[in-house]
């Protein structure tokens, strides 16, 4: 099931020094392979709708590909298949950045690995989400889980 919330607010959510959010969009997804097809998909949709330069807007897939795969290798690890797990996907235009957060079930901290083999299938992860972005980090809501985040200038 995918949920699709397109908002546009003029007052800041979080830090009080933070600039407001001009938009918001929020997908809820099931943790499975075809999760990040979608979640790319939406932020190329939201993005081109949010009219945000087509150099962004990759940028911004790339990212949101990097951190949905590990959202979703992640918790199908450690969780069984008996019920569903659901992701989330949130965007945040700030007018001179782009915040994008996903968030998961997890409690497990994402580790950003050293040096990772030319020949690896994995581990790059975050150190490209780290060389595409102005900041990343992760923090615990009050609701459980984790939600790891990154911040995109769009200057």
């Amino acid at each position: 099931m995918l949920l699709a919330v397109l908002t546009p607010t003029s007052k800041p959510q979080g830090s009080a020094d933070m600039p407001p959010e001009h938009f918001v969009s929020r997908l809820e997804l099931a943790a499975q392979k075809d999760a990040v097809r979608w979640a790319r998909r939406h932020a190329n949709d939201v993005l081109s709708a949010w009219r945000v330069s087509s150099d962004h807007t990759e940028t911004t897939a790339l990212i949101v590909s990097e951190l949905v795969t590990n959202a979703v290798q992640h918790v199908i690890k450690v969780r069984p298949a008996t019920r569903p797990v659901r992701l989330a996907l949130t965007l945040r235009h700030r007018g001179t950045h782009l915040i994008v957060e996903v968030a998961d079930p997890d409690v497990r901290p994402p580790l950003l690995q050293g040096a990772v083999a030319p020949t690896a299938e994995s581990g790059r992860g975050l150190l490209i989400v780290e060389s595409v972005s102005k900041e990343w980090g992760y923090y615990f809501p009050p609701t459980g889980g984790k939600v790891v985040w990154c911040s995109l200038a769009l200057d």
